[in-house]
């Protein structure tokens, strides 16, 4: 019972942070805006969090630290997506493009100012995080020792992200109006939407649920940053495209990726996986060899907003 304990613990881990960056991803193309940069932002966030940890927490220990840094990461990502907002929408550039150009810029940036602060890129931290057992509920029997016992506040926050993005996206008048600007933008802005205010605000969400991803990936997975988030923001576009863009259907992708990612990482603790005698890095392909599976099979049948990728020209319309 304790290795499921661990698996699903571990599960989590990887899971949530892949659950945040792709709500982000949704938010964007729902809009109508591909944002294929969210590797890069969360490379950024993912600095700006932890350089501002090592720095202010010998003087500001515990979660205050780790709550102000998630506020740093989501700011900063938010500022960095509306580079690519802008790009896309106002300049009308390929956004494919963009995005690339900003996952290019992000670890090269990262690199070289970690080096002029501290001579070396490695940023490393204290993981003083970790909530050994939430009080009453890491208690509950079965449950608490799933969810509520050596976790982060940052898988609450997850969970918290996803059930504000369904009731956004479906309950209210602004969720109609982002979701009516990647489908149809020409019927929207007839009835008075602002497209391009909706497809910026759509992208900066995306940009501060990327900086915030970012963070919340290397916090429970590492004590130091080094200027990569191992792919992450690549997987939760396929997180996003294999969940077929609604917030339930990511949730089931981000766990069963998150667990593949999971057994890639800890295969080496489980006395099954190892008398099977297969190589080390079978496990590590796997998560990636998976999602181009899944994506292969199940391309033909993906719903995606009709006007994703495409720019708007209000004198066209």
């Amino acid at each position: 019972m304790s290795v499921i304990y661990f698996l699903v613990q571990q599960t989590m881990f990887f899971s949530i942070p892949l659950l945040i960056v792709a709500l982000g991803g949704l938010f964007s193309e729902r809009s109508g805006v591909v944002n294929i940069a969210l590797e890069g932002i969360m490379v950024i966030g993912a600095f700006a969090g932890i350089l501002f940890i090592s720095l202010v927490q010998p003087a500001l220990p515990g979660q205050p630290v780790l709550i102000l840094a998630i506020v740093l990461s989501m700011l900063v990502g938010g500022i960095v997506s509306i580079a690519h907002a802008y790009a896309a929408i106002h300049m009308k550039a390929d956004q494919v493009i963009s995005g690339t150009a900003i996952n290019m810029f992000a670890p090269a940036f990262a690199i070289y100012t970690a080096r002029m602060i501290r001579t070396v890129q490695q940023i490393p931290f204290v993981n003083q995080f970790r909530i050994p057992s939430v009080p009453i509920l890491g208690k509950m029997p079965i449950l608490g020792q799933l969810f509520f016992t050596n976790t982060y506040i940052t898988t609450f926050i997850g969970f918290g992200i996803l059930a504000l993005s369904w009731v956004l996206l479906y309950k209210t008048k602004f969720g109609l109006r982002l979701r009516a600007c990647g489908e149809h933008p020409q019927a929207a802005e007839s009835v008075g939407i602002n497209v391009y205010k909706m497809r910026y605000i759509g992208v900066a969400i995306s940009g501060m649920l990327a900086g915030l991803g970012g963070l919340v990936y290397v916090i429970p997975t590492s004590t130091n940053f080094n200027a990569t988030v191992s792919g992450y923001g690549f997987l939760a576009l396929a997180v996003l495209i294999f969940g077929q863009w609604k917030p339930l259907g990511v949730l089931a992708s981000a766990f069963f990726f998150g667990l593949l990612k999971a057994v890639s990482s800890t295969y080496s603790g489980f006395e099954f996986l190892r008398a099977l005698g297969l190589p080390g890095y079978t496990y590590k392909i796997m998560p990636y060899l998976v999602t181009l599976l899944a994506l292969t099979f199940t391309s033909k049948n993906t719903q995606g907003p009709k006007s994703a990728g495409v720019p708007y020209d209000k004198s066209s319309s």
